[in-house]
């Protein structure tokens, strides 16, 4: 072994990652010996298996070693999200390592014949809930890895495995690259007119550090979204949309430079080849083999039901929208570059109120000291910064969790939006909670988001809409950092049904909405003062402003992603564009530009784990609206059902089934009442 290895940080055993010690140089060297060792681990694990394979003989050293190799890719894989540049590289050369690694271990028969033993086993019945659920997902698992194939089967499926990966961070890097690529400097401060000051301030920030003169305009999500819903500029609110729905695509100001129209063709074909291969008609039943929904059909039914419930409602809103353009704006047919903007203007005309005018009210410490307030009352747990973990970057913060003054996880807060940094909000584990030889190792999480950094005479001032987005990944953070479970493949968020996985951040969004909890959360970040009444009356009174356009908008997302899955064979970029032509036709109640490529920078399908199941996200919608409706029932803050939430739901992780997690909760199973009376629904 060199001495490069022996003085790699990632190859060290660490509390927390060694972020001042990790560099790109170290990534790839570690990667290959700690998979060495994996592999190493597996066939001694094998070989003394023998026909009475033990969980401590077999399955336990094996999680060990695994999660060596996930602690050191884990931070390699965050840092390609969050700093990007010179991490691309080796993140990719190691991404393709760790896939052919894991796609060898699915389809190792040996290994599946050790979970088939335990599983038979006399013994079995009388194992933890835990160890009993990571081998049903095992064997699960590995028949969805290919674990039965054989010969040129197998071969071809941990080709298309590889192939997969590849293309998933090829695709993002383009919607990254595209992303970057598109900026805008306005000389002219007129040109401006209506966007807010907090906005204004960034973008000449921005210029000042690009050596330019005037304000610089890019498409990261705080500058888009505040020229398009504030900017009185129309001509500026339409060369921002189309610059961002063209993005990755074969038009607009880029067209055709970071197009990912063949990486989606591509995909899709391996996706739906890889499911045939396991003698499915479609990769929606290969994705749904792992998910709460028992089949194709019940999950079209439950999009199109719910469609129909919200689709009259939305056409409604969106006409009221037009005719208020009409009347009120001199704008007799709403432009897809006018809807968001015009939508501001009728939400401040009909209730008197604006994000903006939220906006000092929210300012960030506020916002995280309120949070993690509620946290404490509702699960009796404390979030304690600690200045001496070393992070990446120095937006970021560390914190302990902690119970009875004890450390029981910690998570890396990462708020601010940054150049070479993926856009939108996540949670990602840095370490799982699982026992081992040494003791117990604490769960370790990163939350993500991208809210604009704090100017020189003024902390970060979040929307309302950015705070309920730190309540959401601070959910799945909880889900993460509070589970019981100490076997790595069922614990915190792992092992959980992905369309149940968002039931524990949704759920936590409420809290956002509840005047008890928004005394805790706000305050002017001048004067201190709350919330005026006023303005909290008017907040909730438009809570449900256009909603159902809101919940059209995602099924119509849903319905195209599950159909798209749902063909029996691929598509290319142009049937692909017929789809999501024909579901707008179909859901869709707000117009839309002829050159909208939405697909080609849909990265939550194409890049993320959510293909055939964006569904997830309003299927746990339902679950979370009727969790949350017990404790408007007992009382927000009520300790007895905070803690049979937890006790339930968040500590039980991936050990048990979640149709039987909720049920514990709830007494019953869910209903969608709830979800469609706080979404004003009738």
């Amino acid at each position: 072994m060199s001495d490069t290895l022996w003085s790699n940080p990632l190859l060290e055993s660490h509390l927390l990652p060694p972020f001042d010690r990790i560099q790109p140089q170290f990534a790839e060297p570690a990667i290959v010996e700690l998979i060495y060792k994996c592999r190493e681990q597996l066939r001694n694990s094998l070989e003394n298996a023998g026909d009475n394979p033990t969980w401590e003989g077999t399955l336990a050293p094996l999680e060990e070693v695994q999660d060596r190799l996930g602690k050191a890719f884990n931070p390699v894989s965050h840092l390609n999200s969050v700093l990007s540049g010179d991490w691309r590289a080796p993140y990719e050369a190691c991404l393709a390592k760790v896939t052919e690694y894991w796609t060898e271990v699915g389809q190792d028969p040996a290994l599946y014949a050790v979970y088939r033993a335990l599983a038979k086993a006399p013994e079995f019945a009388s194992w933890p809930q835990a160890r009993q659920q990571a081998v049903r997902h095992g064997l699960r698992d590995m028949h969805l890895g290919g674990v039965s194939l054989e010969g040129a089967a197998r071969e071809r499926f941990a080709a298309i495995s590889k192939r997969l990966a590849e293309l998933k961070s090829t695709f993002a890097n383009n919607v990254l690259d595209a992303t970057k690529a598109w900026t805008l400097q306005i000389e002219d401060e007129s040109e401006l007119a209506g966007i807010p000051q907090t906005a204004l301030a960034s973008a000449k920030a921005l210029a000042e550090s690009k050596g330019k003169t005037g304000w610089l305009l890019t498409l990261d999500g705080p500058c888009f979204f505040a020229v398009m819903t504030h900017a009185d500029n129309r001509e500026l609110r339409r060369k921002m949309s189309t610059a961002y729905i063209t993005r990755a695509s074969d038009v607009g100001p880029n067209g055709g430079e970071f197009d990912n129209a063949n990486v989606m063709a591509e995909i899709l074909a391996l996706r739906a080849e890889q499911a045939h291969l396991l003698g499915m008609k479609n990769y929606a039943e290969r994705s749904l083999a792992s998910k709460m929904a028992r089949d194709p059909e019940e999950v079209e039914t439950f999009l199109w039901d719910l469609a129909k419930r919200a689709r009259p409602a939305a056409a409604k809103e969106f006409a009221e929208l037009q005719a208020f353009a009409a009347a009120e704006l001199g704008i007799d047919r709403l432009q897809p570059w006018d809807t968001a903007w015009a939508a501001e203007k009728l939400k401040q005309s009909r209730y008197a109120v604006s994000e903006e005018e939220l906006r000092p009210y929210f300012p960030y410490p506020k916002v995280l000291q309120g949070l993690f307030a509620v946290a404490e009352k509702l699960f009796g747990v404390t979030a304690e910064p600690d200045t001496s973990v070393a992070t990446y970057h120095g937006d970021v913060h560390f914190y302990w969790l902690k119970r009875g003054g004890e450390p029981i996880a910690g998570f890396y807060l990462d708020p601010y939006a940054r150049e070479n940094k993926r856009g939108g909000a996540w949670m990602d584990d840095a370490r799982v909670r699982r026992q081992t030889a040494a003791g117990l190792q604490l769960p370790v999480a990163y939350l993500v988001c991208n809210f604009s950094s704090p100017s020189k005479d003024a902390p970060a001032l979040l929307t309302h809409y950015e705070v309920t987005t730190l309540f959401h990944e601070f959910g799945h953070g909880l889900h993460h950092m509070l589970t019981q479970v100490d076997v790595a493949a069922v614990s915190g968020i792992n092992g959980v049904a992905w369309d149940a996985v968002e039931l524990p951040s949704q759920f936590l969004e409420n809290w956002c909405w509840e005047p008890e909890a928004l005394s805790m959360i706000s305050g002017h970040y001048t004067t201190g003062e709350p919330l005026p009444q006023t303005l909290l009356d008017k907040m909730l009174a438009a809570r449900n402003f256009q909603s159902a356009m809101f919940t059209v908008r995602q099924l119509e997302f849903a319905l195209f992603d599950f159909l798209l899955h749902s063909r029996p064979e691929g598509a290319n970029a142009e049937e692909i564009q017929r789809l999501i032509n024909d579901v707008r036709s179909q859901i869709s109640v707000v117009p839309v530009s002829p050159e909208n490529r939405f697909q080609h920078s849909f990265s939550h399908i194409f890049a993320g784990g959510y293909a055939a199941g964006y569904y997830s996200y309003k299927w746990a919608e339902v679950l979370s609206a009727d969790a949350f409706s017990l404790f408007e029932e007992k009382g927000i803050f009520d300790s007895e059902t905070g803690k049979k939430f937890l006790a339930t739901i968040l500590e039980q992780g991936g050990s048990r089934d979640a149709q039987d997690l909720f049920t514990d909760f709830r007494g019953r199973s869910p209903k969608i009442d709830a979800l469609l009376r706080h979404s004003g629904i009738e």
